[in-house]
């Protein structure tokens, strides 16, 4: 007996709300299942592992316990008023740096504002929660998305889009690289939601919805939504090709609706966007990458379960989805265009994975350093709508599952020699595949019962028993992969540890010692690194993809440290530039137990004071240019104004160097590409760590010179050492002091500070230039007196404005570069969107003729379909009579 027609709503009560409410029901339970599943596993595979906050172990490694944690610590403080700096400045890191580019980088997304939720001491648990809500937002889109590519006049099997929703959302990309660096799960959320969008385009509906969407997605993480955007356009272009019902006029009308949809939807994120981009101009460069293609053995293993690498693209989705996506090609319920141009798709997409211009295409031009496949979660995207594809008209024929299962097998096999293969991957995707197959039997089952039309409950339970065989499979496996993949990456890559006693220590000391803008306040040094995002304090420490070039240069010359080819620029405890610096309280912290993975660490903390100028100092007017290769010793000297350090002549034998300084003096040793230890006679070792480019060494104390003058350095490294020519200083104290007291009674008798501005009072007839402590960057604006505001000058890399002897204050202010045009394009796209809105609104007032057929969004009549009740992308069904 056929199955009873659908009705078609009308406009009336019932139409108005969307149709009878169990035809809205698919629509409603696919993404809702998907999220809940998707939630389920991911803390179902964070438990497995042990990780925090479901077991005792960090899951702090890399970039989310150096950025993403520390980062949203601030906002939560910053959101709630608890910051010096506002939008446009952030005073804490790199000595003052701007922050709406690190908003746009890392805090946009509208996810980040849940941490105001949370305690102030429980960040990770905040960005765990963000994280899994991300990740089953993710699960959602898609789901939504698929359920909506539904044979005409059905919904299609929404369990089935739920399950694949949620293995897009928890595809090896999401463990292996998503999860470690949420920014990018915007990314796999605006990838499923732009290909909606792109739907609408196609059929001419949501002419406002459609560029918001696009602008919520960009703001969000306009580098992976870039990628997004990418992949949908890739998705509407087959989508349209495959439509032998739409002609040539309606394809490319459909084109220039989506072309308008995503040029509003980017104009109206342009106020951040071109923020970021400006920043990324100024930035500190990162060398330069080659792209080096995968071993085609490894990009066929990362299709299976726990595999793990940052050099290979993470393309697992589950056996059992993968499964369904390879029987696409065989599945005869489609239409051959379906099966060719989606077959084709996959195909071309995958190997731009691993050619050089489209992978330069794929990343906007520029090679990454690190990861070289940050764009997979789109080829995993892809690969689900080609499992729903082949899935959703019928279960695929025994011939379609058994081609699917020969091609499977080809890739691992394929596969066996690749690296990143671990214990657990085949016995996962053996078990997965047997669990796969245990369902297909049963919904086989279920098919033959149902033609006999005997025993109506058989069928039924049948195909609950193997859709539950396959949610256990696809399930499961992923659980075992995510659990894999983590407690792989706490073996193999840098992390942190968990936020613990240690920590809060530090904080509660910053707190009492604050002196802002009288002074700085340095946490000083924990594992990690952003510490004064994470504890409060006005450090030299910052982690940003946008750390200046002039910061990074300007530190570097003065013998600061970095990490991150120079974009983590970390504190140095030096008292000369302390003086420059105006560090006036410096926390000096240190474990009472080894640090572990498995607990949060417990340590001590002491403040110690120092008198120092000003955060305002006046000098004389000279030349003001540093040079990074010269001494840092001299260098600090000249930003300082004076001389302190003895740079003796030094001689090298061996591992030794020997010198002579003044008995009493203080022996520092620079040396910054030197990776080993050095010590004096009898004293403790320093470490250092350098290994350029990605790592600069810091200058480091090594002890007092003894009462004979003669200083001895003995060195320890596996390397020959590379040192530069001058690699030991002797630091003088009271010259020091001497030189602190003269810039401190010559400089700024008063100091105020706003969210993204100083200001100074000084002496009068003060001439030369008055030094801002504060690294120059483009963007800061300064004015003497009552002169009018111009582009800050620098001094040695420092913010300078000159004096006349006739101002007696100063005054600097910050506007983030791009600021202005991109308010100037965004306020353009919205009245441009605005203008969209209400032309849409005056023609869906217009009688329903057919000549308006597509805009449904201001009209309750609804959406018919074009193909004259045939949906295009399925072949006709032969029946029996």
């Amino acid at each position: 007996m056929p199955p009873a027609a659908t009705p078609v709503p009308t406009p009336d009560r019932e139409g108005a709300r969307g149709g009878p409410r169990r035809a809205r029901d698919p629509l409603l339970l696919a993404p809702a299942g998907a999220g809940l599943l998707t939630a389920a596993v991911f803390v179902l595979a964070t438990a497995l592992a042990r990780s925090h906050p479901l077991g005792p172990y960090t899951r702090n490694v890399v970039d989310l316990g150096q950025q993403y944690l520390p980062y949203h610590a601030y906002w939560r403080a910053f959101l709630l008023g608890d910051t010096h700096g506002d939008a446009f400045l952030n005073w804490n890191s790199g000595f003052g740096a701007g922050f709406l580019g690190d908003i746009g980088t890392y805090l946009s997304s509208p996810f980040s504002l849940l941490v105001v939720l949370f305690p102030a001491d429980r960040p990770e648990l905040a960005l765990y929660a963000i994280t899994a809500l991300k990740t089953a937002a993710a699960g959602a889109a898609m789901a939504a998305l698929l359920i909506r590519l539904r044979p005409a006049g059905r919904t299609g099997p929404w369990p089935l889009a739920a399950l694949l929703g949620a293995a897009y959302a928890l595809s090896g990309w999401t463990f292996n690289h998503g999860a470690s660096v949420p920014m990018w799960l915007d990314g796999l959320i605006a990838f499923p939601l732009l290909c909606l969008v792109a739907e609408w385009a196609r059929a001419g509906r949501r002419p406002v919805l459609g560029p918001l969407v696009v602008a919520v997605s960009w703001t969000a993480n306009f580098y992976t939504a870039y990628m997004a955007t990418l992949g949908a356009a890739l998705f509407l272009a087959v989508r349209l090709l495959t439509d032998d019902t739409t002609g040539a006029r309606r394809r490319l009308a459909a084109l220039l609706r989506a072309a308008r949809t995503v040029a509003l939807g980017i104009g109206l994120a342009a106020p951040l966007v071109l923020v970021v981009f400006s920043a990324t101009k100024y930035a500190d460069p990162t060398p330069e990458t080659v792209f080096a293609p995968a071993g085609w053995a490894e990009l066929f293993g990362r299709l299976l379960p726990a595999t793990a690498n940052v050099a290979t693209p993470a393309l697992f989705i589950g056996t059992p989805a993968l499964l369904l996506a390879l029987t696409l090609p065989f599945q005869r319920a489609l239409a051959p265009r379906v099966r060719a141009g989606w077959t084709a798709l996959l195909v071309l997409v995958t190997l731009s994975l691993q050619w050089g211009p489209t992978h330069l295409l794929w990343h906007a031009g520029a090679s990454p350093n690190g990861n070289p496949y940050r764009q997979t979660f789109v080829l995993c995207g892809l690969l689900l709508v080609a499992a729903w594809l082949a899935a959703a008209p019928a279960a695929p024929r025994p011939a379609a599952l058994l081609g699917a299962t020969a091609l499977l097998g080809a890739l691992a096999l394929a596969a066996r020699d690749s690296t990143d293969i671990d214990a657990w991957t085949y016995p996962a995707a053996g078990a997965a595949l047997l669990l796969a197959a245990g369902a297909a039997l049963l919904a086989l089952r279920a098919a033959l019962l149902a033609l006999r039309a005997a025993r109506p409950a058989a069928p039924r339970l049948l195909a609950v028993a193997g859709a539950v065989l396959l949610l256990t499979a696809q399930a499961g496996e992923t659980a075992v992969s995510g659990m894999r993949i983590e407690r792989q990456q706490r073996a193999d890559v840098a992390w942190a540890p968990r936020i613990g006693p240690w920590q809060r220590a530090v904080g509660d000391e910053v707190a009492r010692a604050d002196g802002w803008p009288a002074y700085r306040t340095d946490p000083g040094p924990l594992p990690g690194g952003n510490e004064p995002l994470l504890l409060g304090g006005e450090g030299a420490d910052a982690y940003s993809s946008l750390t200046t070039e002039n910061t990074s240069r300007t530190l570097d010359s003065l013998g600061f440290g970095h990490y991150a080819k120079g974009r983590h620029p970390e504190t140095l405890d030096n008292p000369v530039t302390d003086a420059i610096f105006s560090i006036g309280a410096r926390i000096r912290s240190e474990a009472t137990e080894p640090v572990r993975q498995d607990a949060a660490p417990r340590g001590t903390a002491t403040t110690a004071r120092t008198p120092v100028p000003p955060l305002v100092t006046v000098r004389p007017a000279r030349d003001a240019t540093v040079d990074p290769a010269e001494s840092a010793f001299r260098n600090q000297e000249l930003l300082l104004g004076s001389a302190v350090y003895t740079l003796p002549p030094v001689r090298r034998t061996g591992t030794t160097l020997t010198a002579r300084c003044p008995a009493g003096t203080e022996v520092w040793f620079w040396a910054p590409e030197y990776r080993g230890t050095a010590a004096l006679a009898d004293a403790a070792p320093a470490a250092f760590d350098g290994r350029p480019p990605a790592t600069r060494a810091a200058m480091r104390a090594l002890g007092p010179v003894p009462a004979d003058g003669a200083v001895r350095v003995e060195l320890a490294a596996a390397r020959k050492p590379v040192l530069p020519r001058r690699p030991v200083g002797c630091l003088d104290r009271d010259r020091l002091a001497a030189a602190v007291a003269r810039l401190t009674a010559t400089g700024a008798t008063r100091v105020t500070t706003t969210g993204h501005g100083i200001a100074a009072e000084l002496p009068p007839g003060s001439t030369g230039v008055a030094v801002v402590a504060v690294p120059r960057a483009t963007g800061w604006r300064c004015a003497a007196g009552d002169a009018a505001p111009v582009s800050a000058r620098s001094h040695r890399g420092l913010i300078a404005v000159p004096l006349d002897g006739r101002a007696t204050r100063v005054s600097c202010s910050f506007r983030p570069p791009g600021a202005r045009l991109g308010a100037a394009a965004g306020a353009t796209a919205l009245l441009a969107l605005l203008a969209t809105a209400l032309l849409a609104r005056r023609r869906a007032r217009r009688p329903a003729d057919g000549s308006h057929e597509g805009r449904q969004e201001f009209t309750d009549r609804p959406h018919e379909a074009r193909s004259g009740g045939r949906d295009a992308d399925y072949a006709p069904r032969r029946t029996g009579a």
